[in-house]
């Protein structure tokens, strides 16, 4: 949790000056939101477009040779990740300033936060791709991603005692303390993306699919079904019907990688966790950078939304 005392700095001409020093683009840069990092987009004179991954100095190479390893992997088998570039030493990851720095394709698209309406087309979607990282990641691994992670959901009860009394609402504080979860023996784990959240997920507003996952950070050997609770847990908030809205996601990634019983049985249980802990991180990291917006993403509509996401026994068959 000392991740964000170490985040980098740079400004745009720095990100610029690293791109051409290092990768050979001359671009100009623009600084893109991060909570930890520090992600820049840059655009070439051809209107090429890339971007500048600057780890925060805390993280380790090993761990990004882990993230290079699994777009490098996901490459061959899905269609919505990112591409690695080397840098013109043949270098996948170069150090700055004692920051490792890397550099991938852009993927054009909105934020699915952004796009206003979801339909149930876009939902499936959303599921189906999901279902196919998922089937995909089954038969990958790397010794980094098996770590203690604060944004693991295995780790969820322990962030929960750890951080709830930093919450103001007292009635919000005594909410995040229900949504413990005690995990249903034979729980599957495996490489997960670890953040499908909605800023993390690319639509063509066009086609209106599902066109990019991006941002392998939070990677981590855990619940084989938190990618699928973290994403719902995000796109259900303000919904009218948020477990008719899960379910429509559900059927998605069902047609491309079966749910066993007790992922069913935890699917909506780690939905609140899930939830739960990022209220409960928030109040922590805000502590830390009261002036960083990206950390208050989502806040307001999860401490509006929690209640009745909590309220709702239902679960899936």
């Amino acid at each position: 949790m000392q991740l964000l005392e170490y985040t980098p700095a740079f400004d745009v001409n720095a990100a610029a000056a690293i791109a051409g020093e290092h990768f050979g683009i001359r671009a100009r840069a623009q600084a893109l939101p991060s909570e930890r990092d520090q992600n820049f987009l840059l655009t070439n004179q051809a209107g090429g477009k890339f971007v500048l991954k600057i780890a925060n100095r805390l993280e380790s190479r090993e761990f990004l040779e882990a993230q290079n390893a699994v777009l490098k992997y996901l490459e061959r088998r899905v269609s919505i990740c990112q591409k690695l570039l080397p840098s013109v030493s043949g270098e996948e990851i170069v150090s700055v300033k004692s920051h490792f720095v890397r550099l991938v394709h852009y993927l054009p698209g909105v934020p699915l936060a952004k796009v206003g309406t979801h339909s149930s087309g876009l939902l499936h979607d959303l599921g189906r791709k999901l279902g196919q990282v998922a089937q995909a990641l089954a038969d990958f691994d790397h010794p980094a991603v098996h770590r203690d992670f604060h944004w693991d959901l295995a780790n969820g009860n322990r962030v929960v005692d750890e951080f709830a009394s930093l919450i103001d609402n007292a009635s919000l504080r005594e909410l995040v303390l229900k949504c413990r979860f005690v995990p249903p023996e034979g729980l599957r784990r495996s490489v997960i993306h670890g953040d499908a959240n909605d800023y993390n997920l690319l639509v063509d507003p066009q086609s209106m699919t599902v066109t990019g996952l991006i941002d392998f950070g939070d990677m981590v050997y855990s619940y084989t079904v938190g990618d699928l609770a973290i994403a719902i847990a995000y796109v259900i908030l303000d919904k009218t019907d948020p477990h008719a809205t899960a379910e429509q996601i559900v059927r998605g990634y069902r047609s491309e990688f079966a749910l066993l019983d007790e992922e069913l049985e935890a699917l909506w249980p780690l939905v609140r966790l899930r939830l739960a802990m990022s209220v409960c991180l928030a109040a922590h990291q805000l502590r830390q950078q009261p002036d960083n917006k990206y950390l208050r993403i989502s806040q307001q509509a999860i401490e509006q939304n929690l209640p009745r996401i909590y309220a709702d026994e239902k679960g899936f068959s």
